[in-house]
């Protein structure tokens, strides 16, 4: 039977999502921004992403998009909420404001759909909304998306996490399963628990890129082959290959804000590993900086912002702190972001001609390597060990 679904959010995990179902349900979104929803409604996804447009020419989808909320939510069977949930530094949480108006308004506009969200949220968040409106069709159901990846990842998840509160959970979970290429296993559980599950997952994919770095850091001040070293710890099955190639820090948005948010439910509960990998991470960056200006580079050139080399926002780029640790003793910093239109950035000059960027700078700072840097192997600073070179 065809499902009417409401999306709420055009972002990455909304427009993934809905493209998935939308092969076989009807799927509004509700939207804001009026290019998003001109391009939904135009037949283009809501951002340029390569995987996504390509899903969108292969299959004839029903997705339309409104910003019209009664009209989004009235026939609605399940509201699926996909808005940002951004770490308020000042509060030490997450930032629900945007995700409490949705949910007063879902509420408001239909009572009988299922309202799943699926932003990163406070564990416990969702017990709170049920109580507050006295229902049980509010729950919380985890995505585990790569930016670069999300449709990727929506049609192949690692798992199906759905919180079980609701009598229409397990339609939900079907909804999904149905939607999927491969075989995910399903958990359902109360959604505290799911919350928890989500957090948890990022910080000990944070923890364990600060242990690889770390072991890089340790490495470079013993003068050791931290190659040798990650190969020889790597070996082990209960370790594996996989989140182990050095960087200047974790970055992106959910890593940083996740952790910090597991560190604020913990509040007066004994703990220490939490804390360490936020510490730890500011330590590496710290210590890259001090390396480069071991260095003595007058002009150093910044090669991308992006965190990952098929990501397309820079929003919350540990390569911005190493920016703005190099500014008391560098002369210069250019930069080379070709997502960047405007001619300077935090008041740097933003170079577009790679060739002018490269002659310009002293010392090339890259996170990963790429084949464009190639030609100019004696002027970088990166910490990718394994060196797989990136397309441009």
């Amino acid at each position: 039977k065809i499902k009417r679904i409401t999306v709420v959010g055009a972002g990455y995990v909304g427009m993934s999502i809905a493209s998935s179902l939308a092969r076989r349900h009807k799927i509004l979104i509700l939207e804001n921004n009026k290019e998003r929803i001109e391009r939904i409604n135009s037949g283009k996804p809501s951002m340029d992403d390569f995987e996504i447009e390509e899903f969108f020419s292969e299959h004839n989808l029903s997705i339309k998009a409104t910003k019209d909320k009664e009209e989004a939510y009235k026939e609605a069977d399940f509201i699926i909420i996909c808005v940002p949930t951004n770490f308020d530094n000042e509060a030490s949480s997450f930032d629900t404001s945007i995700l409490d108006m949705v949910v007063d308004d879902a509420i408001k506009n239909n009572s009988n759909a299922l309202i799943i969200i699926k932003s990163t949220i406070p564990v416990g968040y969702s017990s709170k909304c049920r109580e507050k409106y006295q229902t049980k069709n509010i729950i919380f159901s985890p995505e585990f998306l790569r930016e670069h990846s999300a449709i990727h990842d929506v049609l192949n998840p690692s798992r199906i996490i759905v919180g079980n509160e609701s009598n229409a959970s397990n339609d939900f979970t079907e909804l999904i399963l149905e939607s999927t290429e491969n075989e995910p296993e399903i958990i359902l559980m109360p959604s505290s628990d799911a919350e928890a599950v989500k957090l948890f997952s990022n910080t000990y994919l944070a923890m364990r890129i600060a242990f690889f770095n770390e072991l890089d850091t340790f490495s470079i001040a013993k003068d050791l082959s931290t190659k040798n070293i990650i190969k020889g710890v790597s070996a082990d099955p209960r370790i594996g290959s996989q989140y182990n190639n050095p960087s200047f820090g974790y970055g992106g948005y959910c890593l940083p804000k996740d952790t910090k948010q597991l560190l604020r439910n913990f509040e007066d509960l004994p703990q220490t590993i939490i804390r360490s990998v936020i510490s730890s991470n500011e330590a590496r960056k710290k210590f890259i900086i001090e390396e480069i200006k071991k260095i003595n580079p007058k002009t150093v050139g910044i090669y991308k912002l992006t965190s990952n080399t098929k990501a397309k926002n820079f929003r919350s780029s540990e390569v911005l702190d190493i920016i703005t640790g190099l500014l008391n003793f560098v002369d210069d910093l250019i930069i080379f972001e070709p997502l960047i239109t405007e001619n300077d950035y935090m008041g740097f000059k933003v170079v577009k001609d790679i060739d002018r960027f490269k002659s310009e700078s002293d010392l090339i700072l890259t996170n990963r390597m790429y084949d464009q840097l190639s030609d100019v192997s004696e002027k970088l600073y990166t910490r990718d060990i394994f060196r797989e070179e990136q397309s441009t």
